[in-house]
C-alpha cells in the first residue's frame, strides 16, 4: 500500500482528498494535518466520513515521512516549506498555485509578490493530465489546478488542438461558480444571507486563474469573466472564439469526438432532445468527470465551447488523485469512479 499524507486537511479540497482515499484500494492514509482542528476526528469536520475512518489531525510540524504528499494549503504556504516536505516524501501533489505558472516574473505579476521558490517552478509538473499525461507519470512533483483553469482549458482544447480557432483573436470564457471555490473560511460575500440566490458578477476580467491558461493552451488575448450563481459545488465555463475560415460543424464534431476518445474523464454532451442536451455542473458533482458541449454559427464563425465540471473534483482533489494514479503507475481512473447523482 502507498502511504500519503494530507496537509491541510480541514478544508474543502482536503476534506476531497479523504473522501476519495480512504476508499482507494492501493493507497493508506496515514496523516491528516490542521491547525485549527488539532487533535478533533476527521469527521468532526467532514462528517460524511462518519464511520469511514477514526483517523484525527495532526500536528503539521510532526509529519512522519511517507509515499506521497497532498499539500492543500492557502496559496502561498507550500512555497515557503517546499524543501521540508520535498525531505519527507519523495512525490508531492500541490493543490494550491504556488508551482502552477512556469516562470516566476508571470507568478509574480498574477499574484502581486515575488515567489519564495522559483528554484522549483521549474521541477513541477502542470497537474492537468488531459494536457500532461506522460510527463505525469515520470514527475516526483505535481502542481495542482485551478478550477477556472480547467474548466476553461478543457472547454479550449478540441479547439485549439485541432486548430479550429483563430488563436491571436480575442477569446472571451464566461465562467460561472459554485459557493465552495470560496473555501471553508468564508468572507462577508459567501456569508449565506448575502450569498444566496445572488447571479452576482465579481470578475470582469484579470481572474489569477487567466495566466494558466495563457499558459497551457498558448492563447495570449484570452479574458476570464467570473460570475457567482446559486450553487455549492460546480462550474460552468462558456468559451466564445473565432473559427478559422472554412470550419465547419463537421470538423467540430470530429474534433471533440477525438478529444473525448482519448480522455477517460471527459464525455461529449449534445443531444437533440432530453432535459440535459448541454453540460450540466448539477450532475457531476462529487465526480472527476467533465461534460463538454459546442455549437458552431456557420455564417458568421462564431463558436462557443461549453465545459462543466465540480470544482472540488475535476477542478481540485479528484484531478490531484487522478494525477497520484499516473505518478504511480496505477490506473488513472483507480478510486475515482463515482459517476454523479441523478436526481440531486
Amino acid at each position: 500500500m502507498t502511504r500519503v499524507s494530507i496537509v491541510g486537511a480541514s478544508g474543502y479540497t482536503g476534506g476531497e482528498l479523504l473522501r476519495i482515499l480512504l476508499d482507494h484500494p492501493a493507497v493508506e492514509v496515514v496523516q491528516a494535518t490542521s491547525r485549527s482542528h488539532l487533535g478533533e476526528y476527521v469527521y468532526q469536520v467532514h462528517p460524511n466520513l462518519r464511520k469511514r475512518t477514526t483517523l484525527k489531525f495532526s500536528d503539521p510540524e510532526q509529519l512522519e515521512p511517507v509515499d506521497v504528499i497532498f499539500l492543500a494549503l492557502p496559496h502561498g504556504q507550500a512555497q515557503r516549506k517546499i524543501e521540508q516536505y520535498a525531505a519527507l516524501a519523495p512525490r508531492i501533489v500541490d493543490l494550491s498555485a504556488d508551482f502552477r505558472l512556469r516562470d516566476a516574473a508571470t507568478y509574480e505579476k498574477w499574484y502581486g509578490e515575488p515567489h519564495a521558490a522559483p528554484q522549483w517552478l521549474s521541477k513541477f509538473v502542470y497537474g492537468l493530465p488531459e494536457l500532461h499525461r506522460a510527463e505525469i507519470r515520470s514527475a516526483h512533483y505535481v502542481s495542482g489546478v485551478g478550477c477556472n483553469a480547467t474548466a476553461a482549458n478543457l472547454a479550449l482544447l478540441p479547439l485549439v488542438k485541432a486548430n479550429l480557432i483563430e488563436s491571436e483573436q480575442p477569446i472571451i470564457v464566461e465562467i460561472k461558480v459554485g459557493s465552495s471555490e470560496g473555501g471553508a473560511e468564508g468572507n462577508p460575500g459567501t456569508h449565506h444571507p448575502e450569498r444566496s440566490s445572488v447571479i452576482r458578477t465579481f470578475s470582469s476580467f484579470g481572474h489569477r486563474h487567466t495566466a494558466e491558461v495563457m499558459q497551457e493552451m498558448g492563447v495570449p488575448n484570452v479574458v476570464l469573466t467570473m460570475t457567482s450563481v446559486d450553487l455549492v459545488r460546480g462550474a460552468l465555463a462558456t468559451v466564445h472564439a473565432q473559427a478559422r475560415p472554412g470550419v465547419t460543424t463537421k470538423d467540430l464534431w470530429k474534433a471533440y469526438r477525438a478529444v473525448v476518445a482519448e480522455h477517460p474523464f471527459l464525455r461529449l454532451v449534445k443531444e437533440q432532445r432530453g432535459i440535459y442536451r448541454v453540460p450540466e455542473p448539477k450532475i457531476l458533482a462529487g465526480s472527476n468527470y467533465a461534460d463538454l458541449g459546442f455549437d458552431l454559427d456557420e455564417s458568421t464563425g462564431h463558436v462557443v465551447s461549453i465545459c462543466a465540471i465540480d470544482n472540488l473534483m475535476k477542478g481540485a482533489s479528484g484531478t490531484a488523485v487522478q494525477c497520484m494514479n499516473l505518478m504511480l503507475g496505477l490506473e488513472e481512473t483507480t478510486g475515482l469512479e463515482f459517476s454523479g447523482l441523478h436526481p440531486i
